[in-house]
């Protein structure tokens, strides 16, 4: 998929219907797609028994910003996708829960360089959960794996997209 469609995608994230029925939305990014800000709200149909958010949606919420992320920046020439995902559970989630997902243009340039010059690498990426007290109620970790695509691919992606 080119990156034109891709950042199209990206554009209708909060349409998502599996982000709709969480009460998921993305809340802001900037211009350049290094920083996504992300909210789950708490509904009368996405508690649990016990009146909190549930784990997958605050595992859901964190799930895919880092690979856009990388994707959107680094272009068409790199292959990104999730290698594994852990999350930490601290305490009940009630209420807002907030996540920012940021990689600044320094690590993106490093990434970048990194993968250009071995053919490949896995990246961490950690991100704290907070409710609207600032208080941390989940902590997420992220690997991503991240290689450069055959030069015949990306001409052939580059004539079709």
């Amino acid at each position: 998929m080119s990156n034109n469609k891709f950042a199209q995608l990206i554009n209708r994230i909060n349409l998502y219907p599996p982000f709709i029925g969480m009460g998921i939305r993305v809340c802001s990014r900037n211009d350049d797609n290094t920083r996504f800000v992300v909210e789950l709200r708490a509904r009368w149909y996405n508690r649990n028994l016990f009146g909190t958010h549930f784990g997958g949606a605050l595992y859901a919420m964190s799930d895919p910003f880092y690979v856009f992320i990388l994707a959107l920046n680094l272009g068409s020439g790199f292959i990104v996708w999730d290698k594994s995902a852990s999350i930490k559970f601290l305490k009940p989630a009630k209420g807002t829960i907030r996540g920012v997902f940021e990689i600044d243009h320094q690590h993106l340039s490093a990434i970048h360089d990194e993968v250009s010059a071995l053919g490949k690498n896995t990246y961490r990426f950690e991100t704290d959960l907070v409710d609207e007290h600032g208080v941390v109620v989940a902590q997420v970790e992220k690997e991503v794996y991240v290689r450069m695509k055959s030069a015949e691919r990306v001409v052939a992606e580059n004539v079709d997209g």
